[in-house]
């Protein structure tokens, strides 16, 4: 993926999800809408999606950074940091609990502070790219499964992160007048 390509697909997914929270009323941004994969008491709402983002953009810059630092497990899923290989089991145990950590931490932030949450790591995952070379840019991600492994693929793939959960929250009920 070349860079004009990632960029554009950044700006525009971000342009496009700020448009739609902002379209939403208080009550659909805080209705529970989705159960924790960690913890199925807690649920999840609207908000909590979208400030998830910033947790899993934060987390594939860091990744990039450790390849670029030379890391020999830079992803840090398939294998611990003694290097024995983990299961799929225990590789999504190991998510869902950190995911569900960040949402704790974050539920109840307002509209504006998730926007600002998410912001802060898009402009992180923005001055990322700007420092990679095109070089960089197709040099694979040792034990990326996303897109197609690159650290380019590894970036772009954070919009297309945004529209799956917006597709979670829309299937869960999100724009039911019922609720």
């Amino acid at each position: 993926m070349k860079r004009i390509d990632i960029e554009t697909k950044l700006n525009e997914s971000r342009t496009w999800i700020l448009t739609t929270y902002a379209n939403l009323t208080e009550e659909q941004l805080r209705r529970p809408l989705t159960k924790s994969e960690h913890d199925p008491e807690n649920l999840w709402n609207a908000l909590d999606h979208f400030a998830h983002l910033a947790l899993i953009e934060e987390n594939f810059e860091r990744m990039i950074r450790r390849h670029l630092s030379g890391h020999k497990n830079p992803v840090g899923l398939l294998a611990d940091s003694s290097g024995k290989a983990r299961s799929r089991e225990q590789i999504m145990a190991s998510v869902h609990t950190m995911t569900d950590e960040f949402q704790r931490q974050h539920h109840g932030d307002s509209l504006s502070a998730v926007v600002a949450l998410t912001a802060d790591a898009r402009g992180a995952t923005l001055h990322l790219l700007a420092e990679l070379s095109d070089t960089q840019l197709e040099d694979r991600l040792e034990g990326a499964p996303w897109a197609d492994g690159t650290l380019g693929g590894v970036l772009g793939v954070n919009a297309d992160h945004a529209k799956m959960h917006w597709d979670w929250v829309t299937e869960a009920g999100l724009l039911d007048n019922e609720q």
